[in-house]
Order: C-alpha cells, then structure tokens, then sequence
C-alpha cells in the first residue's frame, strides 16, 4: 500500500523517507559497514546516535520498505537486510559523499571510501550493489570471480588508518 506523501513531487517522497541525518546514516552503516544488528549499529555509530533514536529509525525503514527484518525468537538478536529499494541508493550515497568530500571538512580515515567510490564510478557502484544483492538478498553476483568492491573499499580505508 502506498502512502500519500505531502506532493506528488519525487524528491519531496523521497526526502519524506531518508529526509533525516539519522536515517541516511543507519542506512549508510548497514549499506557500508555490513552492520545487522542494532547493538552493532549502536555501538559502531561515529556519530553516537541514541538507542531510542536508532531503534525508531529502524522501524520507520522497515516500514518504508528499504529493510528487513528478520523476525528473532526470545533470546535472538533480529538481523536487520537492505532491501533492494535501499540497494538502489548506492549511487546516490555515493554522490552525496562525493558533494562532501568537495564542500565540507573531512578527516582522511573517512573520506577515503567516498573518493574510492567517486573514482570508481556506476561501475564500481554497480559491483557494490552485486554485493548488496547477494549478501543481504541471496541473489548471486553475476560474475564471481570479479574482485569484490567491499574488498576494495577495506583495503584503501585499511591503508588510510595505517597511515594515520
């Protein structure tokens, strides 16, 4: 069932789901940092959300569509999945980071994904969904043998941390 937004205006739907920092960022550390648990969220959070906060935030995007969960037994952490309306928005995380790195203060350990992902372009981000689709979907990556983006995206913030 599809919910009646303020306008019929895409960007003004969109912005009614992901419109909030908080939202972006879970969606980011699922989608960037293969995080699926909320006390993995909470605690890998360089921005330090809050749990009330983190917990509403998972709801509203299980709701809207971009994740899954997976339903825990008492005693079970519950496995939170992108789905693959949030795999889509790979490219525009990407662009978001590439508009940060050029016009806002950014410490080397974490920009250096966003210039890897800049560089690399829709075909990188195209190899990165591949990824997203297998791990969180089940769906095979259409060439295995590829070298994987995640693999390349560690290895240059690896190289950023030793260098720090």
């Amino acid at each position: 069932m599809r919910e009646e937004g303020r306008s019929g205006c895409p960007i003004n739907a969109t912005i009614e789901v992901i419109g909030d920092r908080w939202t972006l960022l879970v969606l980011r550390d699922v989608m960037f940092g293969n995080r699926r648990y909320f006390r993995e969220l909470l605690a890998g959070s360089e921005e330090g959300i809050a749990s009330n906060i983190l917990s509403d935030r998972l709801k509203r995007l299980v709701a809207a569509g971009l994740l899954s969960r997976e339903d825990s037994r008492p005693g079970q952490k519950a496995e939170y999945r992108l789905t693959e309306p949030a795999i889509e928005l790979v490219p525009v995380m990407a662009q978001l980071g590439a508009w940060g790195l050029r016009h806002r203060p950014t410490t080397k350990q974490l920009r250096v994904r966003a210039e890897l992902l800049e560089e690399g372009g829709p075909e990188l981000w195209a190899d990165f969904m591949d990824e997203l689709r297998e791990s969180h979907l089940g769906i095979p990556r259409p060439d295995p043998d590829r070298p994987t983006a995640t693999h390349r995206l560690a290895q240059a913030y690896a190289a950023a941390v030793a260098e720090s």
